[in-house]
């Protein structure tokens, strides 16, 4: 406070005292004014006059003192209010500042020199990879075969095939479906003949059976499988495509008149076919995978049960979800 205000208000409160007890002591005067003049009239001179300085001198110290006060008083209020106000306007929320901090948090990230912002897809791919969760619904594979079978009853040695496998699979629970299976294998096999060293021979196959889905984890799952349909074999591809017809036929039912004997090979038909076995698959990720594919073979294509051996190695892809 500036110190003309100060001294305005320091005569506003001895003025306002002084009035104050004006009044009071003329109140009381008027009162018992018959009382203090007749007790006055009863004193001497001398102590009228000690009574009086006394009396002044208490009127003094009573307005200085409440003088001082009011003035304490007015200026505590003063310095509590030039203090307190920054305390509260630093509390306060600066509505700007809210506004920024707001916006900038809705901004898309800002990357450092010389770097690429990371965003949400990017943040995504690189989450730890979890595995997939095997609640497909559909399993398609596909792969390149190899297997081996018998071209005739009565053939010395069996031969090789070389070919290709698909094998689409629905899944009814977390570990049993359905399957469906085709393969095609061709490879030639030796004759004992004058005019054929070896001869091509063709096997178309279809089956079906159930798959059983068994340990797995998020690098990958054991499956089982059985199953069952027929395979037709194509024997005489060599014997029909024989420049100027050849002299020999492939089977002895189809030996015609002029051909010098046969091959020893089964017929053109269809026989009984089965396989039972199992695959790993190598999780690449959540729907591919890399398999490996071993089977144990059950035919019937000759006059009895004949065991074999196939292996294919491919691709499954997993489709929708159960």
């Amino acid at each position: 406070m500036q110190k003309p205000q100060r001294m305005a208000a320091l005569g506003a409160c001895r003025y306002i005292l002084g009035e104050t007890l004006r009044e009071i002591l003329e109140q009381r005067h008027c009162d018992g004014a018959q009382t203090r003049f007749t007790r006055a009239a009863r004193l001497s001179p001398q102590t009228r006059k000690m009574l009086q300085l006394i009396k002044k001198t208490l009127y003094s110290a009573t307005r200085t003192v409440a003088c001082a006060t009011t003035f304490g008083l007015f200026l505590g209020v003063a310095i509590a209010g030039s203090v307190g106000t920054p305390t509260a306007s630093a509390q306060t929320p600066d509505p700007a500042a809210s506004d920024s901090q707001s916006s900038s948090q809705t901004k898309q990230p800002v990357a450092a020199p010389g770097t690429v912002a990371v965003t949400q897809a990017t943040a995504a791919a690189l989450a730890p990879y979890t595995g997939p969760k095997y609640d497909n619904r559909w399993e398609v594979y596909g792969g390149l075969l190899f297997m081996n079978d018998q071209a005739g009853q009565n053939t010395p040695v069996r031969f090789n095939m070389g070919g290709g496998e698909a094998m689409g699979t629905y899944w009814l629970t977390r570990h049993l479906g359905l399957a469906a299976d085709a393969r095609f294998g061709a490879g030639t096999t030796p004759v004992i003949s004058p005019f054929y060293n070896r001869v091509l021979v063709m096997q178309t196959i279809g089956m079906g059976g159930i798959q059983y889905r068994g340990p797995k984890n998020r690098y990958a799952a054991v499956d089982l499988h059985v199953l069952g349909g027929g395979a037709y074999g194509d024997y005489s591809y060599a014997v029909t495509h024989y420049p100027g017809g050849s002299p020999v036929s492939a089977c002895a039912a189809d030996q015609g008149v002029g051909q010098q004997g046969n091959l020893g090979l089964y017929c053109n038909h269809i026989g009984a076919y089965g396989v039972a076995g199992g695959s790993i698959d190598f999780n690449e990720s959540a729907k591919l995978a890399i398999r490996i594919q071993p089977d144990l073979v059950f035919e019937h294509l000759g006059t009895e049960l004949r065991e074999y051996f196939a292996i294919s190695m491919g691709v499954v892809y997993r489709i929708g979800k159960r």
